[in-house]
């Protein structure tokens, strides 16, 4: 892994940003590019809101910390109002959105594990969130989810060796729900490790239109996005762009 992001000159940005965020900054370095340091480790983090330090349980969530602290891979408009968070695994990402915006985030997450971490990680901001424990897909009902230990890979048919049964929820009931109460999705970002395309295209177009910026993460980038999105890949995220949001 460290060896293909090395050619990423997105990564040597990220590398600068991480001298800017992190008050550790030697210690972070360590830990994310030699995977040293024992865990639970908390880690201290510059934001536009403040210090804050979320608990990380091992090496892959200090890859993802600096995924998205430092190497922005959901760069967030600081105007952001309603963020869509499918995947929410520990928080880290949503507290990236919490420290850059005044938004209020809709979390989902179906791992209880994960749940009561991510439940950790954003304390203090119980007011500016809703979770909902359940995955969510193209339509709703009960699904076998596979688990493992880093709690970072598992996912809807992901073979990982052992499954749980969880309640799941479709990606028009969800979004139907936010729009009650707000004009427009500033944010919708989805990892789901695997199904991400499945619940984009099953997206309904009038919701879809009213979707500002969309995240996902995918392995390759697709052939084309949906209308009416203009759409970027960089470090296997799919950006789309809504040309005519409707909202």
């Amino acid at each position: 892994m460290v060896a293909k992001e090395a050619l990423s000159a997105r990564n040597y940005a990220a590398l600068w940003r991480m001298w800017r965020v992190y008050p550790s900054f030697r210690e972070s370095v360590a830990r994310y590019l030699l995977a040293r340091g024992e865990y639970p480790y908390e880690c201290q983090a510059r934001t536009p809101a403040g210090l804050v330090a979320p608990t990380l349980y091992s090496t892959h969530d200090m890859w993802t910390m600096n995924e998205v602290f430092c190497r922005q891979d959901y760069a967030a408009d600081p105007g952001a109002k309603v963020v869509v968070d499918i995947g929410s695994n520990i928080g880290i990402s949503a507290l990236f959105f919490l420290t850059t915006s005044p938004c209020h985030c809709w979390l989902f997450e179906p791992v209880p594990r994960n749940v009561e971490r991510l439940r950790r990680n954003l304390s203090g901001y119980e007011d500016r969130f809703e979770l909902r424990q359940v995955a969510v897909a193209e339509a709703g009902g009960r699904v076998e989810f596979g688990v493992e230990d880093s709690g970072r890979y598992g996912g809807i048919g992901v073979k990982t060796g052992r499954t749980m049964e969880v309640a799941c929820v479709g990606i028009n009931d969800v979004l139907e729900e936010v729009l009650e109460s707000a004009p427009a999705v500033d944010i919708l970002k989805i990892d789901t490790e695997g199904t991400e395309l499945d619940i984009i295209r099953a997206v309904r177009p009038e919701l879809l239109r009213r979707v500002r910026t969309a995240y996902l993460e995918v392995e390759r980038r697709p052939e084309s996005a949906p209308e009416p999105f203009a759409s970027a890949f960089r470090s296997q995220t799919w950006v789309l762009h809504n040309r005519a949001p409707s909202a």
